[in-house]
């Protein structure tokens, strides 16, 4: 007969197993996975959106972003990947993905980065995120450019803008 004790550890094994599956967001259509993809990994990126005083097309000075610098966390809150230019995120098992964007929407929070959807362009390793085709960044919280400070004494100087965002990836049915 099985105790309690022995169910308790065989369901705890079965959590551990599936690890890894969760389920997929509330989101707008418009940056929705596409349909028969299934949801590989979820982190929270914590960092900063980097930008850079410069002239734009028009010759006026303004922040244009530069890059992401944020560590990604799991549910547990433990430091699973790096998140970076390309954007680029690589994950602690050596596999990495580079996004391109497909749509975006402005964030709820009003000085918040939009949410995003992006397709994957690039794969090095054999992890997790090797697989993956689709990325989701939604629930953002700050990461906004500054809304002064570009002129002409500060140009090419470069600001970090404290942000957080949750990261879902997406990959095909194996």
């Amino acid at each position: 007969m099985i105790g309690i004790l022995q169910i308790a550890i065989l369901g705890g094994i079965l959590t551990l197993a599936n690890g890894q599956k969760t389920s997929s967001p509330e989101i707008p259509d418009s940056i929705k996975a596409p349909a028969g993809e299934e949801l590989v990994l979820q982190v929270q990126a914590t960092g900063s959106q980097i930008y850079v005083c410069q002239a734009g097309a028009d010759q006026k000075l303004s922040w244009v972003l530069k890059a992401p610098e944020a560590q990604l966390s799991d549910a547990k809150d433990t430091v699973v990947g790096t998140h970076y230019a390309g954007p680029t995120w690589k994950h602690q098992d050596g596999s990495e993905v580079k996004g391109k964007l497909v749509a975006r929407i402005d964030a709820p929070e009003p000085d918040s980065i939009p949410w995003l959807l992006l397709t994957a362009t690039e794969h090095s390793g054999t992890g997790i995120l090797s697989r993956v085709t689709t990325i989701q960044r939604i629930h953002t919280q700050g990461g906004q450019p500054p809304k002064t400070g570009c002129d002409k004494a500060h140009s090419g100087g470069e600001s970090k803008v404290p942000y957080s965002a949750d990261y879902y990836f997406y990959a095909p049915p194996r």
